[in-house]
């Protein structure tokens, strides 16, 4: 049990805070599609000792005999690092087996900071780069002008579809062959659907190009199978721990062994110094959790949870991009500025109705992403609670009677009541306290 009685006693607005999101979290249905709740044992190890320990550089060597990475021989800059060796150890081996990689780097902090170190391991600053617009479904870290990935590099940026919401391989392939990138991003933040990297690979090829597969959404389908591995195609794979794995808030990449040295020198040390031990005890946790029948069940629900309530808010009336969903998360396209409520008024008037859900751009959108014109929602936490499809009827229902009286702030406080009573029935957490 986590007590959090010395931080009540040492600093009690820290403490008033940790409890009203305790609160939060408990009686509010939480949405958004890249979050989640960890399990109890790596919510623990977030918060062990392993955080007082320094560990810059790694838990193996290259062997001069051999070449090869041994962990016999440690390649740490501080003494001490016996029992944070074995956890790293633990995390990159359980990581490799989950994912059948050839290696993995564990240190990096985010799914952003991953995506920075293959970047900075194979391009140089200017070289051209194509990736996911992030109105379509992309990541910031996919070239947007406004990151590190925009500002360093010159970005091609492909969509989906105008008739399908989807991707087209074929547009995507002619538009690599037109530019030329010396590097191809694929994977997504909000994109409903299957991603094809065996495509991908094909357009890679085709150009030279290296291929990078951001799954930090999916990474837990494609542990369960749910969804086609990139690992077999790509040059390198990133991935954040949480979302759909289900660890915690932290990054993973994975890649080919003749691109390991490289790696892990941009990641320590090329982008960061010591590594977060604790957290990567947390990693070596939630994989270890990610190898079990329960975990590929639970994945399993996430994607029948998704599907019920994609069908449910269609038969309400709502329009989703690319007419549903094959994955965990869905966008409601809310149309265009002046024929339905913007994606930030729809987000306001579902947390009064205490539903946590974010607004989002939809694809071809007329509006800023600060106001966007679509909902994205995601089933990963509803999941983790216990609820089923009924309650993505339920929830749809919901949705649907807060668009109705979106400016109804009556209405909207009798259904957040309503709410609270369905998330009673699936309690989070009950040790803490």
């Amino acid at each position: 049990m986590i007590n959090y009685e010395e931080i009540k006693k040492t600093d009690p607005e820290i403490y008033q805070a940790i409890m009203g999101e305790l609160k939060r979290q408990s009686e509010n249905l939480e949405l958004i599609a890249s979050e989640n709740y960890v399990d109890y044992p790596v919510l623990e190890a977030t918060g062990c000792i392993m955080t007082n320990k320094y560990a810059e550089g790694y838990p193996y060597r290259k062997s001069k005999e051999t070449g090869e990475l041994t962990y016999r021989l440690s390649g740490r800059y501080y003494g001490g690092c016996d029992f944070v060796n074995d956890a790293e150890r633990l995390a990159i081996e359980r990581a490799k087996e989950l994912f059948g990689a050839e290696h993995a780097n564990v240190q990096a902090h985010s799914g952003s900071q991953a995506n920075m170190a293959v970047y900075f391991a194979v391009l140089e600053p200017g070289d051209k780069m194509m990736g996911m617009s992030l109105s379509h479904g992309g990541h910031l870290t996919h070239g947007h002008t406004v990151s590190f990935s925009g500002i360093f590099y010159e970005v091609v940026q492909y969509g989906v579809s105008t008739k399908t919401e989807q991707l087209d391989y074929d547009e995507i392939m002619e538009f690599a062959i037109q530019e030329k990138p010396k590097l191809i991003m694929c994977g997504a933040s909000a994109y409903p659907r299957i991603i094809d990297f065996k495509k991908f690979k094909e357009i890679a090829d085709k150009v030279g190009a290296y291929l990078v597969a951001d799954i930090a959404h999916i990474a837990g389908l494609i542990v369960a199978g749910l969804h086609p591995s990139p690992v077999p195609y790509a040059d390198f794979v990133t991935t954040t721990t949480h979302k759909t794995l289900r660890g915690p808030r932290a990054g993973l990449i994975l890649c080919k062994k003749k691109y390991q040295e490289i790696l892990d020198k941009t990641v320590m040390p090329g982008i960061q110094g010591g590594p977060l031990m604790h957290v990567i005890a947390a990693k070596a946790i939630a994989l270890k959790l990610a190898q079990t029948e329960e975990f590929k069940e639970y994945q399993k629900q996430i994607v029948k949870n998704a599907s019920a309530l994609a069908n449910a808010l269609i038969d309400r009336g709502f329009n989703l991009v690319s007419g549903g969903t094959d994955n965990h998360l869905m966008l409601i396209n809310l149309g265009k500025k002046g024929e339905g409520p913007s994606g930030k008024k729809m987000e306001k008037a579902l947390d009064k109705a205490g539903i946590t859900a974010n607004k989002n751009t939809v694809p071809f959108d007329t509006r800023s992403p600060f106001v966007a014109s679509g909902i994205r929602l995601g089933t990963p936490a509803l999941t983790t609670r216990g609820m089923k499809e009924k309650e993505m009827e339920q929830i749809a229902e919901f949705i649907k009677q807060v668009y109705d009286d979106i400016e109804n702030d009556e209405k909207l406080a009798e259904i957040r009541n309503y709410v609270r009573e369905l998330c009673a029935k699936f309690p989070i957490y009950e040790e803490l306290k």
